[in-house]
């Protein structure tokens, strides 16, 4: 074999053998990138949540009939408790009517066997025109009930309602104001169909 024969057989050979320890090379480093065991640091164990959940979305309804819709951003499922812990709760609530009652709040409890909830900071609920604050709420789901035994206000853009309780009875249709209860209202106030 000539020697320019040979230089175009080295030069081949030579790339080829080059490219198979390179090959060599990457597959041992991966190789032990994937063995190495990774440390995680900083994680929080939960132990009292059986499940944690990003997002939840739930609907309730009674023979048929939706009674109510519930999204929160996150939920977190407690063991033994049957509950479950929502933080920026959005629920629609239907009376018999068919009417919607829009709930707000940053956080809640729902009770997973009774389905029944406490609501807490900052909520606010918006039924027809009106517009009403609690520093809690809780649902009934068995009698389909909102009520709330802390102060609330209730606000139509021309009256100002205050109670020390409340009851929204969702199947009649009714808001009842209990305790101290006392209003303002506007000189251009019609009847107004908050009650």
């Amino acid at each position: 074999m000539s020697s320019v024969g040979k230089k175009k057989l080295i030069l081949p050979l030579t790339l080829l053998l080059s490219l198979m320890l390179a090959g060599l090379c990457a597959y041992y480093y991966i190789n032990h990138l994937l063995s190495t065991p990774i440390k995680i640091e900083n994680i929080e164990v939960d132990d009292k949540a059986a499940l944690k959940l990003n997002a939840l979305e739930q609907i309730s309804k009674k023979n048929g009939i939706t009674e109510w819709k519930l999204k929160a951003s996150s939920a977190a499922l407690l063991k033994d408790l049957h509950k479950a812990v929502l933080k920026d709760v959005n629920i629609v609530f239907y009376t018999k009517q068919n009417t919607q009652v829009l709930l707000t709040a940053a956080q809640g409890e729902l009770d997973t066997e009774t389905h029944d909830m406490i609501f807490s900071k900052n909520i606010i609920v918006r039924y027809q025109n009106c517009t009403l604050t609690s520093e809690t709420l809780h649902y009934a789901k068995k009698p389909h009930i909102i009520r709330s035994d802390s102060r609330v206000t209730l606000d139509d853009r021309t009256s100002i309602i205050k109670a020390d309780s409340m009851e929204i009875l969702l199947n009649q249709d009714l808001i009842i104001l209990k305790g101290h209860v006392e209003g303002q209202f506007s000189e251009n106030s019609q009847d107004s169909d908050m009650l």
